[in-house]
C-alpha cells in the first residue's frame, strides 16, 4: 500500500519537461495562419501576439531549467518571427495598407475624428505616414464622422432634450467640450451643433454606404 502511494505521487509530480517544449517554426506559422483567419492585423500587431507566445513559453521553461539557455532560445525563436512575418507580408497574407485604409473608414463611420484614428492605428503598429495616407483628410468626412459621435453620444441635434428649454446653453457647452476631447476642430463641432435632427439624419444616412464598403 505504502508503495503504491509513493507511485501515485511520483506519477502526479510535474517532470522538468512539463510545458518547457518550445513552439518552433511550424506551430508558429500555424498560430499565425489561425491569428489571421480570426483577425484584421498588421505586422507589428502580428509579431506582437506571436512574441507573446515566445514569452509565456520562456517563462515557464526558464523556472524549470537553465534561464540563459531559455534566453538564447527565445531571442532565436523571435528572429523566426520576424522572419515569418515578412514571408506572409510578401504573400500577402499580412498587409498593413489594407488594414489602414479598412479600419479608418469603419472609425469615421462610428465617429472617431481624424486624429483619433490616426491614435489608433498607431498602436496596432501601422508607421506614421501610412496612417495619415489611409486616415480621412477631407472636411466632409470629418463632419460626417462628428455627425455620427453626435449620434452616438445623443447630442447636438440629436439630443433627446426638445430645442429652447433651460438647460440648451450649458448643454452646447459642454456638447463642444466633448467633441474637442474627441479630437474634433472647433468648427467642425460648431457645424454639427447649428444642424437640424433631419439634416443630420439625412447626411449619415446618404454616407452609410460609403462607409459600409
Amino acid at each position: 500500500m505504502i508503495a503504491a502511494r509513493k507511485s501515485i505521487s511520483q506519477r502526479s509530480r510535474p517532470t522538468p519537461q512539463t510545458g518547457a517544449t518550445p513552439p518552433d517554426a511550424a506551430s508558429l506559422r500555424e498560430a499565425a495562419l489561425a491569428h489571421l483567419a480570426r483577425y484584421a492585423t498588421t505586422r507589428a500587431s502580428l509579431t506582437a501576439v506571436l512574441d507573446r507566445r515566445i514569452r509565456r513559453w520562456s517563462a515557464r521553461a526558464a523556472a524549470l531549467g537553465d534561464p540563459d539557455a531559455v534566453a538564447a532560445t527565445a531571442g532565436a525563436l523571435r528572429e523566426t518571427v520576424r522572419a515569418l512575418v515578412r514571408t506572409l507580408a510578401e504573400g500577402g497574407l499580412v498587409n498593413d495598407r489594407t488594414f489602414a485604409e479598412g479600419r479608418a473608414r469603419r472609425l469615421a463611420g462610428a465617429g472617431r475624428s481624424r486624429s483619433a484614428i490616426l491614435m489608433h492605428l498607431a498602436a496596432r503598429g501601422v508607421e506614421r505616414t501610412l496612417a495619415e495616407e489611409s486616415a480621412p483628410a477631407d472636411e466632409e468626412t470629418e463632419l460626417l464622422a462628428a455627425l455620427a459621435y453626435a449620434r452616438r453620444r445623443r447630442c447636438g441635434p440629436f439630443r433627446v432634450a426638445p430645442a429652447g428649454s433651460a438647460s440648451e446653453t450649458p448643454a452646447a457647452a459642454r456638447d463642444l467640450a466633448a467633441f474637442g476631447r474627441a479630437g474634433f476642430r472647433h468648427d467642425i463641432a460648431r457645424r454639427v451643433l447649428n444642424m437640424t435632427a433631419e439634416d443630420a439624419k439625412q447626411q449619415l444616412e446618404a454616407a452609410k454606404a460609403d462607409w459600409s464598403r
